[in-house]
């Protein structure tokens, strides 16, 4: 029951708990020795059902392999496979003054989030959490069965570089058991480990805009979005001065009242708070005065561990929470036939469920810096990362939300088969918020495999990796990287590899 959508519910034989890499090896090799589908568990915060899964037997979970600590051998920072994002702030910032340009939820596992890319409120300002990955410990499955670890880093005569590389971006559950990553920033000083990553804000400023939906009409809502958009274009590159600030335009439906614009900064860095001003006024161009502003100005760890519980927002229980979320990266606003879809779907009585949304955040900054090829994540070079989501707690309504997700999103992306494919408006999607339906050809249609979706082009550099690491296809769910095999045994060793691909429920 750890995981975060109860959609799924596990039923393994067996859960190992384990405490260092030896366990992991030992847990895994009595696993693949007995033939048993394995997966890992960190965070538990997998939105499908990768761990979740009935066909599942053996599940082996690092929640107790949580350490944070600096390794001088390394110069870097080592954190177990095990650790939340919450502990890792936590260590970082009261030890030494350092973050990590991470995720919001202090519950997530960075087993899963920094294989993914990892990305945060600071990103625009630092990158994904893994362009700081020095280097990551993977306990992977040979072709005769053997579990061992591997340690693989960023230098580049590594002979186990690719490994580290895939774990930049190449999603999390693919390549083996991660039991511990190392942070360092490119180019750090090595000697002096309060230099190693960037320094941790002092304070967290939260400015919010709010309108009332029986004050917005299409129009109004459309500009909105229209000035987001353009806001963010025009800040999305490296250097941009405006990546001191993160932006985001949540709209829930119509029966939670509200469509609140956010802004979010270090208010240590040179002229954010100019910067967050001239946002503030350039996206509210144009729309009426908002029922509400505010302005929290509060410590910068307080703010990262005590976030409030998104289910109470709208009466449900946490414990019961179903979910769905479908993701796409955005080049460009969304145009005019998308943004009436948005309005109708947010604006339809025939839904009528306040947990609905559509959230658009600011993208680029120190994330357009590198390029696509340099790591695993190829999205370099989008302005937004939106999000189309809802919530319930009764798992009789399982068809009706999910029945209004899917449509909004296909009708969004109807132009393109009903998803966003990469092309000069669009970039894919993020697979650390996996959605099974891109691998589905009745939400699918655009003859758009979901791999490239995800990947672009380093989906070939995954799938060699793949069939070097993980030959026996050991590591899988339903959107897992494929090996080079194209059925049966693998063409270089002979060794059987894993059957048809399972699906998402």
């Amino acid at each position: 029951m750890r995981g975060y959508n109860r959609r799924f519910i596990g039923a393994p034989e067996s859960v190992y708990v384990v405490t260092d890499t030896a366990q992991v090896i030992a847990a895994l090799t009595e696993a693949v020795r007995q033939d048993k589908r394995v997966v890992v568990r960190g965070g538990g915060h997998c939105l499908e059902n990768f761990v979740e899964d009935p066909a599942v037997q053996v599940v082996i979970d690092l929640s107790r392999l949580d350490d944070v600590r600096y390794d001088p051998l390394m110069g870097a920072f080592a954190v177990g496979g095990g650790a939340t994002l919450g502990r890792v702030y936590t260590a970082l910032d009261l030890g030494w003054g350092v973050t990590l340009p991470a995720g919001s939820c202090p519950a997530v596992g960075v087993g899963g989030h920094v294989p993914g890319g990892g990305n945060g409120v600071l990103s625009r300002l630092h990158g994904h959490a893994s362009d700081h990955l020095y280097a990551v410990e993977v306990v992977v499955v040979g072709a005769d069965g053997t579990a061992r670890a591997v340690v693989a880093t960023r230098e580049p005569d590594d002979p186990n570089h690719d490994l580290w590389w895939a774990h930049t971006g190449g999603g999390g559950g693919n390549f083996g058991i991660v039991t511990r990553f190392w942070f360092r920033t490119p180019g750090a000083d090595v000697t002096d480990p309060a230099t190693l990553l960037p320094r941790r804000p002092s304070r967290f400023v939260l400015a919010t805009a709010a309108w009332r939906w029986e004050d917005l009409d299409e129009q109004r809502f459309a500009t909105l979005l229209d000035n987001f958009a353009g806001w963010c274009a025009r800040n999305s590159a490296p250097d941009t001065a405006a990546a001191a600030v993160h932006g985001e335009v949540v709209a829930f439906r119509k029966e939670f009242g509200l469509v609140t614009l956010m802004g979010r900064l270090d208010p240590s860095e040179p002229g954010s708070r100019e910067l967050l001003d001239a946002y503030l006024a350039e996206v509210s161009a144009g729309m009426p005065e908002p029922v509400a502003r505010t302005l929290e100005d509060e410590p910068w760890l307080y703010k990262m561990i005590n976030v409030p519980d998104p289910a109470a927002t709208f009466g449900m229980q946490s414990s019961r929470l179903r979910s769905k979320l479908k993701a796409a990266y955005l080049r460009t606003g969304l145009d005019g036939t998308q943004l009436s879809a948005a309005y109708r779907h947010l604006t339809d009585p025939g839904y009528a469920h306040p947990a609905g949304a559509i959230v658009l955040a600011s993208w680029g900054g120190r994330i357009n810096a590198v390029a696509p090829a340099d790591t695993a994540t190829s999205q370099r070079d989008s302005t937004m990362l939106m999000s189309v989501v809802t919530a319930w707690d009764e798992a009789g309504e399982d068809e009706r939300h999910l029945a209004w997700v899917r449509s909004f999103y296909r009708e969004l992306f109807a132009a393109t088969g009903g998803v966003p494919v990469r092309d000069e408006r669009t970039d894919g999607s993020y697979i650390n918020w996996p959605d099974g339906d891109l691998a589905d050809p009745e939400w699918n249609t655009s003859g758009v495999p979901w791999s490239t979706l995800y990947y672009g082009d380093n989906y070939p550099r995954l799938r060699e990796i793949k069939s070097r690491w993980d030959p026996r296809n050991v590591f899988r769910h339903a959107l897992s990287v494929e090996g080079l095999a194209s059925a049966g045994e693998d063409g270089a060793t002979g060794q059987p590899v894993a059957g048809p691909r399972d699906t998402v429920a």
